[in-house]
């Protein structure tokens, strides 16, 4: 199972989003399963950005080793299930083959259309970083839940 999460530049969001699901996956035993991340306007190689390093290093992630990359053909057709943080992430992955495969984030962890985005903290300060991360953090955990029980790889919290 390869999980691929779709942001615009793959240095804020989206890195965060992949740090935080493995961790998740661990916790869950489940580190068998493959996280990446891409963005729609991606530098090629790029860090991940200096607020989203911060708040990945204040929750014991570490986002030292993230290098950009765009969003492709070849990744798409790669990926089993495509999370985008904005409808524009979703409409672009869409385009490219992953159609069936590509959810809104925000809408796949259950959450109402008003509630669903994640917005870009890019040029933000670190506390909207912050609250960026507490967003994921929350989205992912019911993501992954989900992504768990529907496909059978694993159990939920408190589940044996």
């Amino acid at each position: 199972m390869k999980l691929l999460f779709v942001c615009t530049g793959n240095i804020c969001r989206s890195p965060i989003a992949e740090a935080i699901t493995r961790r998740l996956l661990v916790e869950r035993g489940r580190p068998d399963i493959t996280v990446m991340s891409a963005g729609t306007a991606a530098y090629d190689g790029a860090p991940a950005s200096e607020g989203a390093y911060l708040v990945g290093l204040e929750h014991g992630l570490d986002l030292s080793d993230h290098h950009a990359r765009p969003l492709t053909v070849d990744l798409v057709a790669e990926a089993d299930l495509i999370l985008g943080m904005g409808p524009h992430h979703v409409d672009r992955a869409s385009a490219l083959g992953g159609l069936g495969r590509v959810h809104l984030l925000g809408a796949y962890a259950g959450r109402a259309a008003g509630l669903a985005q994640v917005e870009d903290p890019y040029g933000g300060d670190l506390e909207e970083y912050r609250q960026t991360y507490q967003q994921l953090e929350g989205l992912l955990t019911d993501a992954v839940d989900r992504l768990l029980a529907e496909t059978g790889t694993g159990a939920g919290p408190g589940d044996e």
